[in-house]
């Protein structure tokens, strides 16, 4: 199975993503792509299996992703201060991967019934989901 987290701005909520993934020991490969050079430097120190950097990169390991994993602006074009070009969002989109997308991020879509909480706990029931899926 393959797990691909994509961040960016820093690459903080990625690495805490793959540290909690490396930790629940789930049988996965995962794969970090980041935005920017230093989000996925990030996603290397989070214990990333393999990471690579940019809009072909995100765009080749969506097409060949199980599941994504992101804060919700990797689904839309020129979120995240512009980091997501309309090509990273489309490949994102059009992925035949499950995509799971925490709320946090800097776009201007908000998902209506989801209630504000420390980003360690949306990883953590992140974790619990995968865990049950990956039985």
């Amino acid at each position: 199975m393959e797990v691909v987290v994509i961040d960016g701005q820093g690459g903080g909520l990625g690495r805490a993503i793959v540290e909690a993934l490396k930790a629940s020991k789930l049988n996965c490969i995962v794969i970090g792509v980041g935005t920017n050079s230093i989000a996925t430097s990030n996603l290397r120190k989070g214990g990333a299996d393999f990471v690579a950097t940019g809009e072909n990169a995100i765009m080749y390991n969506a097409k060949n992703a199980n599941i994504i994993i992101g804060p919700i602006g990797i689904a839309f074009s020129n979120s995240m201060y512009g980091e997501i070009s309309p090509a990273m969002a489309h490949a994102i989109n059009e992925s035949e991967a499950t995509k799971y997308l925490l709320p946090i991020s800097k776009c201007s879509a908000k998902i209506i019934g989801t209630t504000q909480k420390p980003m360690n706990e949306y990883i953590q029931e992140l974790i619990e989901i995968l865990e049950k899926r990956m039985k």
